[in-house]
Parts: structure tokens; C-alpha cells; sequence
């Protein structure tokens, strides 16, 4: 069993994920004027605690990856078209389906939904592959892939899904604007920032102090940092939006469902159709959860600049992670039960 061998920190990962987003709740709740004074720290209209947050979950894993052998994932075809048409074919599709068959009433809730079904995950789905034991240079392609596309068909894939198929199929559907520079911005923070810094890291480490210095003795000191980067964006998100989450506990159930299924559905079929494609565990853990992820940071920047912070849209990207983190951290550990069944 694999799961023995996970850290201590590792294997009580749900017990602490669930005590951050309780105390992110009361803290939300109780502590007058929190949310003014965390919400006033921004960057445009991103949270610059969060940006931090995910920048010191992210830094630890990016440091990780052995950034010589992407040119040999690179030139793994079949992955990557797996993991495109996954990501951008069947993910955004399937959110629209579940949106329009859980909320044809609700619009905004909606329409949040569908904004956060076009845009894949960049930052937190590193931390789910590489507590899965999964390929870290795999994840980092893909995910700079991702980030890459994400900048370049956020609005055209916004355009098609709320506006250009609702009309084709006599559904309601609304123009909408996006800001390239707003996307671009949210890729450069949540990205290129820990990227840039993990690489570099790893260049000058490894050139000073050699490769074994550096993987046996520099990242087992950095790595627990990966998981108190994620422990304190949890705490800081939930602090943010305590209020709207607990005064409006039907509203998150609504949003709640299609998304569960969104996140199981995703990762289920991505985990299928790698291990029957014949990739490894490691690869196929790194696909099913980059199918699976989904960048709510972005997904709620560009609804509050677009329809307002007290909008549903916004909120319904609020309600993502309430949903995402303790799905994916349940897959994390399926993951690893499953391990076992693929050839070495």
C-alpha cells in the first residue's frame, strides 16, 4: 500500500485542509473588518494574499521538476494531444451540459460555471499530481501548455460557450468582453512567477552544490512549504468569502453538484483513457488531474471585473474550490490505492 509511505503531514493532508477551510470560515465570520482588509489587498482584481499563497505552494513543486528531460516528454505526441483534447475539448463542453441541466433558471450561477469550465488549472493541480506521486515534468508541460492556450482561447472559448452555441441551440446567450491583459496577468502571477524561480533555483543549486545535495537534502527541507502555501491560500479564499458561503448554504448546494460531478467525471474518464492508452502510473495520474483542475482564481478575477465582487458569477467561482479541494485530495488517495494495478 502506497499510501504508508506518504509523510505524516502527507496522510493528515485532509484532516489539516479541513481545519483551514473551518478556520478560514470563522475567521471570515467573526473578526470584523478581515474580509475589508484582506479584500483591499489587490492587485487589479486579484487577491494578492492568495497570488502569494499559491506562488509558495507552487515554488516547492516547480523546484522539483527536472526541467532537462521535457524535451523527452515533449516529444510524447500522444500525451499531449490525450491532454488537449481532454482539457480544452471535452472539459469546457461538459461544464456547459452540467450548468445548463442543474441551473437552467439561474443564469449568473450559470454563466459562473461556464466560466470556470474554459479555464483548466495552472496552479493547484501541481500539488494534487505530486501528492499522487505523479510525473512532476509532465505536469509542468502540460500546465505550461495550458497557461499558453489559456491566454490565447479563454475569450474565444467564453464567446462560443455563452453566446455562439446557446444561440444554435435556442438557449439563452449574452455577449460578453474579456480582458486580454486581465488573463495574461493571471497566468504571468500564478505561473510564470514560481516557474521562473523554481528553475532557476534548481540550475544554481544543482551547479553549486551538485545533484545530490540538491534533491536529497535541499527539497525534502522545501517541499513541506508546498503544503503550507496550500493550507494558507485555503484559509485566506474561505476568510474572503465566509460570509456569502455561510449565509447562502442552498446557493453553494446548487453550484456544489454540477460541480462534483464536473471533477469526478473528469479525472475518472482522464485516469481510463491513460491507463488503457498504456501510459505509465505516473503520467496518467499527472493527466487525470490536469483534466480535472480548474483555475477559479482566474475564473473569479474575470467575473468580478466583469459583473462585480457581489455578483453570482463571482461567487460561483468562490464556490469551486469549496468543492475542488476535498474532491481532489479523495482522488489523491484513490490515486495511490490504484497504483498497484499498473505495470512497472
Amino acid at each position: 500500500m502506497h499510501l504508508e509511505k506518504l509523510s505524516w503531514l502527507d496522510r493528515l493532508l485532509p484532516v489539516w485542509i479541513l481545519l483551514a477551510m473551518a478556520f478560514g470560515l470563522v475567521v471570515g465570520r467573526l473578526v470584523p473588518g478581515m474580509q475589508v482588509l484582506l479584500g483591499g489587498a489587490e492587485l487589479g482584481n486579484m487577491s494578492l494574499p492568495i497570488a502569494l499563497g499559491l506562488m509558495m505552494m507552487m515554488y516547492p513543486v516547480l523546484a522539483k521538476v527536472r526541467y532537462g528531460e521535457l524535451g523527452y516528454v515533449a516529444r510524447d505526441r500522444s500525451l499531449l494531444t490525450t491532454s488537449l483534447l481532454l482539457v480544452w475539448g471535452l472539459g469546457p463542453f461538459l461544464m456547459f451540459c452540467l450548468a445548463w441541466l442543474f441551473l437552467p433558471d439561474q443564469a449568473e450561477f450559470r454563466t459562473g460555471l461556464i466560466m470556470i469550465g474554459i479555464a483548466p488549472c495552472i496552479a493547484m493541480v501541481l500539488i494534487w499530481i505530486d501528492l499522487a506521486k505523479g510525473d512532476r515534468e509532465v505536469a509542468a508541460l502540460l500546465v505550461a501548455i495550458n497557461s499558453i492556450v489559456q491566454v490565447l482561447a479563454y475569450a474565444l472559448l467564453g464567446n462560443f460557450y455563452l453566446k455562439i452555441l446557446p444561440n444554435f441551440l435556442g438557449l439563452d446567450a449574452q455577449s460578453i468582453n474579456f480582458s486580454f491583459s486581465e488573463i495574461a496577468k493571471a497566468v504571468l502571477i500564478f505561473l510564470g512567477i514560481p516557474l521562473v524561480a523554481g528553475f532557476f533555483t534548481r540550475r544554481i543549486g544543482v551547479a553549486f552544490k551538485g545533484i545530490k545535495w540538491y534533491e536529497q537534502r535541499f527539497i525534502p527541507r522545501i517541499a513541506p512549504w508546498a503544503l503550507y502555501g496550500l493550507l494558507f491560500t485555503i484559509v485566506i479564499m474561505f476568510s474572503l468569502q465566509g460570509q456569502a458561503i455561510i449565509s447562502n448554504p442552498f446557493q453553494v448546494a446548487q453550484v456544489a453538484l454540477p460541480l462534483f460531478i464536473y471533477f469526478v467525471v473528469m479525472w475518472g474518464i482522464a485516469f481510463f483513457v491513460g491507463k488503457n492508452s498504456g501510459f505509465s502510473y505516473e503520467k496518467t495520474s499527472a493527466l487525470a488531474f490536469t483534466a480535472a483542475g480548474n483555475n477559479f482564481e482566474l475564473a473569479i478575477a474575470v467575473s468580478i471585473s466583469v459583473w462585480g465582487v457581489s455578483s453570482k458569477q463571482a461567487l460561483a467561482g468562490v464556490i469551486g474550490p469549496l468543492i475542488e479541494v476535498p474532491v481532489l485530495v479523495a482522488l489523491v488517495y484513490l490515486c495511490l490505492l490504484l497504483r498497484p494495478n499498473f505495470k512497472k
